[in-house]
């Protein structure tokens, strides 16, 4: 793997949004019994609290006693699909997560969940069908963030042309946003169009509270066009507050 490889391995995949789990309940319409609604509910909340906490085994035990009293819950079914993720049962985080789009088709959180699982099982052309859905969704307040997850699954296919086409609609929707900025950065880094990656890795810096990786860019980036004086001073605020990380050994290792 070369360096612009590791790059994109090492900041893109990171982008990916594990899914939603939320504290509350999103159930598909009022339940005609009130009491088992409650129910339904609290086995819900109780377990995405599991779920979080990593008690996947409980947590999928609560979620599956959700959904048998509330079947319209495309968030339970959500979750439940990312718990069996963690134990390893793809297989029936397929169905639920089918379940899921089935039960709620127009809920963007829900779309973009799905993809972003298709995405990291290598099912591009899958994946981005549910992104382009959870993008379309007219209620969706956060499309730059779904955008942003497309253009990284395309990235990893690779497509990136297609990818980039995603993260410029995501910075038409909102020109700052930091991580469609720096996925940019990432790809023309990966494409060896050094200046465009420097200039957006600039305007991510600009407004963001940067990682030893993020840093560790720009580092790679000065040193590609040839700014001694710029690559010297990523370097060494990568020493100063990243002193223990990955990317300032590399830095003393490579003097």
């Amino acid at each position: 793997m070369n360096m612009s490889e590791k790059v994109l391995a090492g900041l893109a995949a990171g982008v990916l949004l594990m899914g939603c789990v939320t504290t509350t309940t999103t159930t598909g319409g009022a339940h005609p019994d009130a009491d088992k609604g409650d129910a339904a509910d609290l086995n819900y909340e109780l377990g995405a609290r599991y779920y979080r906490n990593g008690n996947y085994e409980l947590a999928r035990d609560r979620l599956l006693g959700s959904i048998e009293l509330n079947p319209n819950n495309a968030i339970a079914y959500t979750t439940l699909a990312l718990t069996y993720e963690q134990l390893e049962n793809l297989r029936l985080a397929t169905e639920a997560y089918e379940k899921a789009v089935r039960v709620d088709p127009r809920n963007h959180e829900v779309q973009n969940a799905y993809a972003v699982f298709l995405c990291r099982e290598g099912r591009y052309d899958q994946a981005r069908k549910h992104f382009d859905r959870a993008i379309s969704v007219p209620n969706n307040d956060k499309a730059q963030v779904t955008m942003t997850n497309a253009g990284v699954c395309m990235a990893q296919k690779p497509d990136l042309e297609l990818a980039e086409k995603y993260f410029r609609e995501a910075l038409d929707l909102k020109s700052t946003y930091g991580e469609a900025l720096l996925q940019m950065s990432v790809l023309k880094f990966s494409t060896q169009d050094f200046l465009s990656s420097r200039a957006f890795l600039q305007r991510y810096l600009s407004s963001n509270v940067p990682t030893a990786g993020v840093l560790y860019l720009g580092v790679r980036i000065e040193q590609q066009l040839g700014d001694e004086r710029a690559r010297a001073e990523y370097a060494n605020q990568i020493l100063r507050d990243f002193p223990q990380s990955p990317e300032a050994r590399n830095i003393l290792e490579s003097g």
